[in-house]
């Protein structure tokens, strides 16, 4: 039952994300909400791992979701439920695309559905944020001042004009030792 419950969620999350990776953190936060599959702990700790891998960031999320949910059966599941509706949507599309690409609608969908995927993308940012710079407590939430400066730190680092070369790799590796140093 797990599997046909695994599949239906990530389906679903597979034919709604539109917009890339970030945009299935509000479908995951859902998924978190509704079954016991991870904590909001793992779900951070889901982001940071599927951003720091290779791959497309929804996927290894999809991926580790599954693991999670139900072993390498359900990560398995998880994986292929995502991918199957954007499949299905590209060939559709490839096959009647050069028909439809000047039609006034098919352009009006399409400036709808920017703001949308913009809106969803925002939506994951703020979440992070507050899994991120915020302790959750029984009245709500408080402001973790350690995990602020370190961020506001790695931001002004990341605006110096020599620094902004650097590898996205390098700046995960810091983020990594300040959390090993300050045990975050």
């Amino acid at each position: 039952m797990i599997y046909l419950t695994l599949f239906y969620e990530f389906f679903k999350i597979g034919l709604f994300a539109i917009g890339g990776g970030m945009a299935t953190i509000p479908f995951l936060i859902d998924l978190s909400a509704k079954y016991n599959w991870y904590t909001t702990s793992e779900f951070a700790n889901m982001v940071a791992i599927s951003q720091s891998t290779p791959g497309p960031v929804g996927i290894n999320m999809a991926t580790y979701a599954g693991f999670e949910a139900a072993g390498i059966p359900g990560a398995l599941i998880a994986t292929l439920s995502l991918v199957l509706p954007s499949i299905v949507i590209i060939i559709i599309i490839a096959r009647f695309m050069q028909n439809f690409s000047d039609n006034p609608i098919v352009k009006a969908v399409f400036n709808g559905i920017r703001p949308t995927v913009a809106a969803l993308i925002l939506y994951a940012v703020l979440e992070l944020s507050k899994i991120s710079l915020l302790i959750a407590t029984d009245s709500g939430y408080k402001p973790d001042y350690l995990s602020i400066f370190i961020c506001i730190v790695m931001f002004l680092l990341m605006e110096i004009p020599k620094l902004k070369k650097l590898h996205p790799l390098v700046w995960i590796a810091a983020g990594a030792v300040l959390g090993i140093i300050f045990k975050l």
